[in-house]
């Protein structure tokens, strides 16, 4: 494992259709990893990371429709 997956200690994931845009930071919070991974990678590099704290972005509902006219 390389020296720079050891130091990540938060992971913020930007979720997309396809891909994703993947950036780490140390414990002083500098970003040490920024990186696009495919959808079928996700699992198998967080696998091989250690623990840390993940955290991804979400997007929020569509609105609701608008009220019926009179």
């Amino acid at each position: 494992m390389s020296q720079i997956l050891r130091t990540v200690v938060v992971i913020g994931i930007d979720l997309g259709k396809n891909s994703f845009h993947v950036v780490g930071l140390d414990g002083d919070g500098a970003p040490v990893l920024r990186q696009k991974w495919s959808r079928g990678q996700v699992e198998a590099r967080l696998a091989n990371m250690p623990p840390c704290l993940i955290g991804m972005e979400s997007t929020a509902a569509p609105p609701p429709p608008p009220p019926p006219c009179d």
